[in-house]
């Protein structure tokens, strides 16, 4: 928790006698035009009157609102909303950057003055979809650079005698090797050391692993439930997926596609010999991602813009004439949405739909974001939800689909061109998610932090970033800083860049940078520790860069690498030594295959590759794509990582010694089941405390006989 946390905690919250001093800051704010001069290196400051009184009662608490006048601004909110009434309370504050909505009526003024702009003679345009925001299954997630996060102690040295020093980083306690130590990711296995649970289409399938062969115990099926993975909480297994229903995308142009209903799934496994299904949670947006802290889940849906009954010029049915006649009927049915058309829906165990969010609950961003409506959604795991009161939700009235978060904190990111990612390579979050693309020569990214605990959140500030943040991996909090690993865009140089903001006031401030790091290369990895950064770039060598972090303020590059070829994913192997799987040059070097690089970090001035394993022409290294296809075995000092050779998988096992890498090969799987393949980890379970490690594939789950 940051300094200023800790001073919001402590000051008192009660009713705010300040409402029309507030909105008449907004507007005055919302007036004035900003120069590119004021947009670089800038932070998204509110407006000083209503970021110095909201600041004052809004965060870390909750705000009883007074009743309003008949007439008032809360008089158009329905019954619960939060603003209506003396003892309601509202749960998250905006302020600054992020406004709350005088009424519902408020609130659709500001989708529907947007949405006329997006809407064509044959519906929505691309690439603003309607709640048709794609989700993919795991397999068909694109990850390059994805990098699980680790803490790494800094040195008492002086900077430039950095210790590389990463300690034993391992998977989660679940198995599963995640960007966030303590930030639980979904997968499709997960164990408690003892009970192993396999998701595999909709079959849920428990295994006692405590013993010396894997037995099967039970199994669940999940009826109408497709794309899942899962989530284990002591002997609860949250399921997230969707129901599979093919529905109108709507989006224009005669497309139809399968709009997700992400659906989320309690299950009780008290007796892993009968899983039994608790609840059944849907909600009728595409998910982007969940994580789990403790007990408790966090979901980020996205449920884009609302399928209507557009016309269309020329086709039987409504038609709409010619393209003029039609683009005027479709403005015209935007205009006369409600705002129910807009905002997210849950339903409970099939019952009838409920409003997730209430218009008090969603924030309109000052900011052009793109239009959409985002929402966070918190609950406890084998917590009984019979209704929406039972999840703590709020929303934005945009399309900030990027989110990246740590132990305390949440970011969401958007932007006019900011974001990462599109029809070639969908990003790199969890569920692919068309993001809007740039617009009018933007390239400005714009991020939201919410302070976490437990299910709830609480807005802190917005900053803005010049560039473009590819994917989540790209960013990291540590120590109340965020720090952020920027791509080129229209407001940029053609380099790449690493951003540090702190959060004072109601805004992230931009209090440090790098720049110049791979002029005219893409980033392909990115690895954060506590005073560090690397950072991977490519076009035809290697850049890789060290950046000293211990100084937030003021980062500094401390060494460079070129190499052929390039690393999509790293990760530290103790003390000094540091892997990188990627690609490079085969033996003759015309043709690329897999690669393994083993680096020596010991000098972070002089970082060096000390040896290179090659696996052929045309192989693939899959946990470049997806890092929960890589192991790392402290205790044994070796790796197990996934390649693929043609439609063959194998299980590469690297035992680490002398500076060298030795390699054993594993074939254990063929076809799309490569991307099945999980290497599980039990810790300290086999004989005189050394690793056990479950290996799933396609069909079977079994012990791996570790080289």
């Amino acid at each position: 928790m940051t300094d200023l946390e800790h001073a919001w905690d402590d000051l008192p919250a009660g009713p705010a006698p300040v409402d029309a001093i507030l909105r008449e800051a907004r507007r005055d704010a919302a007036r004035k035009r900003r120069t590119p001069e004021q947009r670089l290196r800038r932070s998204l400051g509110g407006a000083a009157v209503a970021g110095g009184i909201a600041a004052a009662f809004v965060a870390g608490s909750l705000v009883s609102s007074p009743a309003p006048e008949p007439d008032g601004p809360g008089a158009a909110l329905p019954p619960g909303s939060g603003a209506v009434g003396d003892d309601v309370a509202t749960p998250v504050a905006f302020f600054g950057e992020l406004e709350a909505p005088e009424s519902c009526a408020d609130l659709l003024a500001h989708y529907v003055e947007q949405g006329v702009d997006l809407v064509g003679p044959f519906g929505w345009q691309q690439p603003y979809l309607s709640r048709m925001a794609l989700s993919f299954d795991a397999g068909n997630r694109v990850m390059t650079g994805a990098l699980p996060q680790a803490s790494m102690p800094t040195s008492a040295r002086a900077p430039r005698e950095l210790s590389a020093k990463t300690g034993r980083v391992t998977s989660s306690e679940t198995g599963t090797n995640v960007q966030e130590v303590g930030v639980d990711e979904p997968d499709s296995v997960k164990t408690d050391g003892e009970l192993l649970v396999r998701l595999r289409g909709a079959i849920l399938t428990t295994y006692d692993v405590s013993g010396d062969e894997v037995e099967p115990l039970g199994d669940l099926d999940l009826g109408d439930f497709s794309d899942g993975e899962i989530l284990l909480a002591g002997d609860t297994v949250v399921a997230v997926g969707n129901d599979g229903t093919r529905r109108n995308g709507g989006y224009g142009y005669g497309y139809d596609s399968t709009s997700p209903q992400t659906r989320v799934l309690s299950i009780d496994v008290t007796d892993p010999g009968e899983p039994r299904l608790l609840r059944t949670v849907d909600y009728d947006s595409a998910l982007v991602t969940a994580r789990q802290h403790g007990d408790d889940v966090r979901l980020v849906v996205s449920a884009g813009l609302p399928d209507l009954d557009f016309v269309r010029p020329g086709r039987s049915g409504r038609k709409g004439g010619g393209q003029e006649t039609a683009l005027r009927a479709n403005r015209a049915i935007v205009e006369e949405t409600a705002v129910g058309d807009w905002l997210p829906t849950v339903s409970i165990d099939g019952g009838d739909p409920q409003q997730l969010l209430e218009c008090d609950q969603v924030a309109v961003p000052r900011a052009d974001v793109g239009l959409g409506t985002m929402a966070v959604v918190g609950f406890a795991a084998g917590a009984d939800v019979a209704g929406v009161d039972d999840l703590d939700a709020f929303g934005l009235a945009g399309d900030a689909s990027l989110a990246y978060e740590s132990n305390d904190h949440l970011y969401l990111a958007g932007g006019d061109g900011g974001v990462g990612g599109g029809f070639n390579g969908c990003g790199f979050t969890d569920f692919c998610v068309f993001p809007r693309v740039a617009g009018g020569g933007g390239g400005t990214t714009y991020v939201y932090d919410f302070a976490l605990d437990g299910t709830t959140a609480t807005y802190v500030g917005a900053g803005e970033v010049e560039g473009t943040i590819r994917d989540r991996w790209a960013m990291d909090e540590y120590d109340g800083v965020l720090r952020l690993a920027v791509g080129p865009s229209s407001e940029t140089g053609n380099f790449n860049s690493v951003v540090t903001m702190r959060a004072e006031d109601d805004a992230l401030v931009e209090i440090g940078r790098v720049d110049r790091l791979g002029v005219g290369e893409d980033i392909k990895s990115v690895r954060w520790f506590d005073g560090l950064a690397i950072l991977v770039t490519f076009r035809q060598v290697d850049p890789l860069y060290t950046i000293d972090l211990t100084d937030q303020d003021d980062p500094e590059l401390i060494g460079t690498l070129k190499i052929p070829g390039f690393s999509s994913y790293l990760h530290p192997l103790g003390s000094m030594r540091m892997v990188g799987l990627g690609e490079g040059p085969q033996a003759g070097g015309r043709r690329w295959g897999a690669q393994a690089g083993l680096f020596d970090v010991t000098d972070l001035t002089d970082p060096r590759r000390i040896d290179v394993l090659s696996y052929g022409a045309g192989s693939r290294a899959t946990a470049g794509g997806d890092p929960r296809q890589f192991t790392w075995l402290p205790a044994e000092r070796t790796m197990l990582t996934v390649i693929q050779k043609g439609r063959s998988g194998f299980v590469s096992a690297i035992e680490v010694g002398g500076g060298e890498l030795a390699n054993t090969m594993t074939q254990v799987e063929f076809g799309s089941d490569v991307d099945e393949v999980r290497t599980v980890p039990l810790y300290g379970a086999g004989p005189g405390g050394s690793d056990k490690v479950v290996l799933v594939t396609g069909e079977d789950v079994a012990f791996f006989d570790v080289p």
